[in-house]
Parts: C-alpha cells; structure tokens; sequence
C-alpha cells in the first residue's frame, strides 16, 4: 500500500495553463476619403408658369388636352374676340380721323404764314393755325396710344404657352367669365432641367465649419458641390445635379439652411408614362466635392453598443484587452467614420468579443479582409477622377 500510494504521488502533474483567447484585428490608419453627407430633398419643376388672361371676357375655346406636353407658342384658350376687334376697328378710325385733322391743320398753316407777310392777316391768326397744328398731331398721338392698346387686348384674346412644358388641368372651361391678370387658368410646369431643395441642419453647418477650419475637410467652391440623388426605391438617379443656389437664412421654424441642386432631366420633353421625375417628390441626395483628411475607418461589426455610448476594444502593446469608448459620425459602406476615441497604428477587435473582457490577456490575429470590399485608394482616384 505504501508503494502504491508512492508511486500515485509521483505521477501526479499540475493542470496546464489556460491559453489566451484569440481574437481577429485590424490596425488603425488614415486615409483620405470622399466625405459625402446625405440629406432629405423635395423635387420642384424648373419653372412653373402659371397662366393668366390680360383681359376680361367669355373663354370661346380650349385648344389644348390636360397633362400633356405643349411647345412654346402653343395655342391654349380663346376669349370671345368680337368686342375687341370692335374696338380696335375703332381706334383705326379715330387715327384715320386725326390724321386728317393734322393734314388739314398743316395746309391751314401753311396757307396764312405766306400772308403774314404781305400784312393780308395778323400774327393771331398765325399763332391760331401753329397752335391747331399741335393740338391735331397730340390728338393722332392719343389716337394712335389707343389703337395699340386695342390692338394688344385683341392680340391677347388668344392665350399661348410662353414656354416648353407640360400643362396641368384647366381651371376654367368654355363659357366662362375670366378676369384679366386675376383669374388663374392653368399652370405650366418646365420639368427640364429639375430642381431638388434640401434642408440642412444648423448642427451640420456649424460642425462642418469648424471641421473646414482645422483643416479635416476640404471641398471646392460651394457652386461646384455635386448631388447624386435616390428615390424612395432605392434606384439612383442615373444623372448628377450640381448646387446652384444656397438661401441667405435659416428658416427659424425649422431650424434648417435651404439648399438647392439643378438635376438634368432629358426624360422632361417625353410623354406622360415614360419618365418618372415628378416635381413633389421625397429624395436623398449624397453632396459630393468635400473631402476627408486622415479618416479613421473601421468595420461596423467592430463597433459594440453599451449604456453609456459605442465602444470598442483595442489590443495594447501588452497584449491586453481595453474597452475603449470612440464617437462615430456616419457609416460608409460597410464601415463606421470614427471622430473620436482611436489613434493610427492601434489595434481593434473585430472578431471574437464573446471571448474577452477588459484586461484579459489575448492572442490577436490579423483580421482577413471582406469579400466585396473596395480598398480607399479606388475611392480616392474616383474621386479624382470626377469632373
């Protein structure tokens, strides 16, 4: 017994050490990016032109069919023409009337002046002939005011599309009092180009400013900024807008800087039925043109959420495990912008969370990349490229 029990102690070992939990990693670097913040946009027609009758009357005819495509020059209501041409015949006439006035003025003058100096008649009756002759050509100049003036409203019985577009519903039909420059009779809309408005919060404008002073983004002249537009089914407008106007205040209501993009629309001047760039509808636009120096990338999956914020945990030199909390501003692609909370040349976690705590020892290992994933040197020499 006493052998057996000396020679179960000496085959006795200690139990091995646990080994340290692996982990995948990524090194931190910089790099230099394309900085494209997205926003909410409305659609609005280029220009809508609403159309109004210069003068009051009876609309006679409705040439034109509703929501259709109309050229500039188009024929679109008629107003009951007779009254006016009745006018208009009679300011002719009354031009043809002062015009003999004058005529007969002007020989009336001519008559007495060779007689003035023969003594034949006085210098009254003299200034009498010159006074009628100027009072003849004031009344033909009146005369003559009034027959254009005819002659416009006559002209303007015919209402035509001042510009190329597509034509809502009529407001009014035949039959109908219409008053001039008051009473709207339907509305044009240019649908190419298009506009886009956008509103900006105030919070994005003051942090873009600031990042703009310490250098972190740079981007062109503001009129040179581009917009790539997304319906609300995900496709892509397949044409870029550029920024052309910016308001001068916020909207107080809203709290908002109001932007606008001008879209190139080719598809304007088709049929109802084969283009869907409507004026009024909901869009994101992606602004391109600013650009990110010495971005901080890392994948989403390495991002974990806790009560106080995100977080992550980095690898120090010692093979530990730190919790780490950053700030991330927006996503790209498949990866977090990181603002704050992570330096160059660190090591992070993207596989293997379950495994560690903060201050356990870790074994880390290279991360392998994603399939699908773009490298930021193609981004960049995109961007390059770009008009």
């Amino acid at each position: 017994m006493v052998l057996w029990l000396a020679g179960c102690s000496g085959s006795s070992t200690s139990p091995p050490a646990p080994q340290a939990p692996q982990v995948e990693v990524i090194t931190v670097a910089t790099q230099t990016i394309q900085d494209e913040p997205e926003f909410i946009g409305q659609t609005e027609a280029f220009r809508p032109v609403e159309i109004r009758a210069q003068v009051s009357g009876i609309i006679k005819k409705v040439y034109f069919t509703e929501g259709r495509n109309i050229k500039k020059g188009d024929r679109l209501y008629l107003i009951d023409p007779v009254p006016f041409k009745a006018i208009y015949l009679s300011s002719k006439a009354k031009v043809a009337q002062a015009q003999a006035r004058l005529d007969q003025a002007k020989q009336d003058l001519a008559r007495v002046k060779p007689l003035l100096a023969q003594q034949a008649v006085s210098k009254k009756n003299v200034d009498d002939a010159q006074a009628e002759v100027l009072a003849a050509k004031a009344a033909l100049e009146a005369a003559q005011n009034e027959q254009v003036k005819a002659k416009f409203d006559l002209d303007n019985t015919e209402i035509t599309a001042p510009v190329n577009g597509r034509i809502g519903r009529s407001l009014y039909y035949e039959g109908r009092l219409i008053t001039a420059q008051t009473t709207l009779l339907a509305t044009i809309d240019q649908l190419d180009p298009m506009y886009v408005n956008v509103s900006v919060p105030e919070s994005y404008l003051l942090r873009r400013r600031r990042e703009l002073a310490e250098h972190k983004v740079q981007r062109p002249d503001i009129f040179q900024l581009r917009g790539v537009m997304t319906f609300t089914d995900g496709s892509v407008y397949p044409q870029e807008g550029v920024l052309d106007f910016a308001d001068v205040a916020l909207r107080p209501e809203t709290g908002t800087l109001q932007g606008r993009f001008v879209f190139p629309n080719p598809e304007g001047s088709f049929s109802p039925g084969q283009s869907y760039f409507y004026p009024g509808q909901f869009v994101k636009v992606r602004i391109r043109g600013y650009i990110r120096n010495d971005a901080i990338l890392i994948p989403q999956r390495a991002v974990q959420q806790g009560p106080s914020g995100s977080f992550v945990f980095v690898i120090g030199q010692d093979n530990k495990a730190e919790l780490r909390a950053i700030r991330a501003s927006m996503w790209r692609g498949k990866e977090w912008l990181i603002e704050e909370g992570l330096q160059a040349g660190e090591r992070v976690v993207v596989e293997g969370f379950f495994r560690i705590l903060p201050g356990v020892q870790v074994t880390a290992i290279p991360a392998q990349a994603e399939k699908g994933s773009q490298p930021p040197v193609a981004e960049q020499s995109d961007m390059q490229g770009a008009p």
